[in-house]
Order: structure tokens, then sequence, then C-alpha cells
């Protein structure tokens, strides 16, 4: 297994078909610096007295979740305008994580934060925080 480079960790906003029946197109989120994926998920517990003493689970029960993070540099390009305007309407919308082995995740997510930050001599920054709404798969 060889390591990974971060720049390759690219958060991607839909595209969608308007109607068509066509899996929406995928842009990358331009400007990002730092790109940060956990994976959560809570517990059913199904412990009982013949379980020995030990904790035991259900497993695929419980609520899981993903959360992404991301911070960059503000670029004005058209998925940071979709994702601003998600985040101001409160919508949802499809994104995707790519990463450098080719791998994919695919899946819709509420803008939970969208924080942006400016110096008087520096770049305009801005970080973001998105939560899923339902599955996220691999595509």
């Amino acid at each position: 297994m060889t390591a990974q480079k971060g720049s390759a960790f690219l958060l991607k906003i839909g595209r969608d078909a308007q109607g068509s029946g066509q899996p929406p197109a995928y842009t990358t989120v331009a400007g990002l610096r730092t790109t940060q994926m956990s994976i959560n998920g809570d517990t059913v517990v199904v412990t009982h007295k013949d379980s020995g003493g030990w904790r035991e689970l259900l497993s695929g029960a419980g609520t899981r979740s993903v959360s992404v993070s991301a911070s960059g540099i503000f670029l004005a390009s058209e998925a940071e305008a979709a994702v601003r305007a998600h985040a101001l309407a409160g919508t949802i919308d499809d994104y995707e994580l790519s990463f450098e082995d080719g791998e994919r995740l695919r899946g819709r997510f509420l803008v939970q934060r969208l924080d942006y930050a400016g110096d008087f001599n520096g770049e305009r920054t801005y970080t973001l925080q998105l939560e899923s709404s339902g599955a996220v798969v691999p595509a």
C-alpha cells in the first residue's frame, strides 16, 4: 500500500441534468487546501443476560452518517457559488468525494456551515461543513 496525496482528495458538487434522467455531472469545488471526511455510526446494543458480561451490538443497525469538512481559497468559481446558494437556501444537493486511487463516494449532503474570512492584505478564505442526508455509496 502506498501513501496517497492529500491534494488528490477532492470535493465535487453535482450538476443536475434537469429532469433528463441522467446522473449529475460533478464539478470540483475549486480552491480547497484541506478536506476531511468522518464516517459516523450510532450503535444498537442488544446485550442480554446470556451475553456473559460482554456488550453485544446489532450489526447493520443504528444511524450512519458522513461529515465532510473543507477549507480553501475563495476563487469565485461556479461550484463555490452553487455551494453558497445551497447554504443560503438550506437545500440538499449531490456531492462526490474523489480520492487519488480512483475511489469515489457519492451522496446527498446539506451545507451545515459556510464561513468566509479575509485579511486586509491576504486572500479571501472559506471553510465549509457538509452533513449527509441518505446513503453515501461508492461510485
